[in-house]
């Protein structure tokens, strides 16, 4: 796998992050379990993520998580609550991805895999913030179902076939920011009204 690869991949699993963190950990864990994604030799500090009981523990945390997710603001609550994890947990995931015989690879890595999961972290919060003004539940539920099937299916996109991964974190990047744009319109547009109210 080459460079180009592993920070495409490094770049999809933060992105992911601050969307379904421990989805990513999961999926991340089982890959490796069942030999779908072999490590090379710089990423072996990520096999600990194939221990069963790290998955389990993930997977666990992703089921509570996956049900939090579906109810109107018990959403906002858990995002607010996962402001500050989120964003530590894509570091972390992609300083375990960086070549740790390089230490400015690695610190460029942390802060770049920190900030991109805050990034996706906001897009969704503010997007969740937005959609629980409406009146009904189904819209919250129809976005979080689709947040959980985009993100396991671009998590094995990019283990199934890395050489996408880079254009699968453009993808995400792109959708976070405009994600982020359509939240701000709508609080725009329901504050608007309040102070002309």
């Amino acid at each position: 796998m080459g460079i180009v690869e592993i920070l495409g991949i490094a770049g999809s699993v933060s992105l992911l992050s601050g969307w379904r963190l421990y989805l990513c950990i999961f999926a991340t864990g089982l890959a490796m379990r069942f030999g779908a994604w072999p490590l090379p030799e710089h990423l072996q500090a990520l096999q600990v993520l194939a221990n069963p009981i790290v998955i389990g523990i993930a997977g666990l945390a992703a089921s509570v998580e996956f049900l939090a997710d579906k109810v109107p603001w018990i959403d906002s609550a858990w995002d607010m609550i996962h402001t500050a994890i989120r964003p530590i947990g894509g570091a972390v995931l992609a300083l375990a991805l960086a070549d740790p015989s390089d230490p400015t690879t690695q610190v460029v890595a942390f802060i770049l895999g920190g900030g991109a999961s805050l990034l996706t972290h906001g897009a969704k919060a503010g997007t969740r913030a937005a959609v629980n003004t409406s009146p009904e539940p189904f819209s919250n539920i129809a976005l979080s179902t689709t947040e959980d099937v985009a993100s396991a299916g671009l998590l094995w996109g990019v283990y199934a076939y890395p050489q996408i991964a880079a254009g699968v974190a453009l993808f995400i990047l792109a959708a976070a920011i405009g994600l982020l744009l359509v939240a701000r319109a709508v609080f725009k547009r329901l504050f608007g009204r309040a102070e002309t109210g």
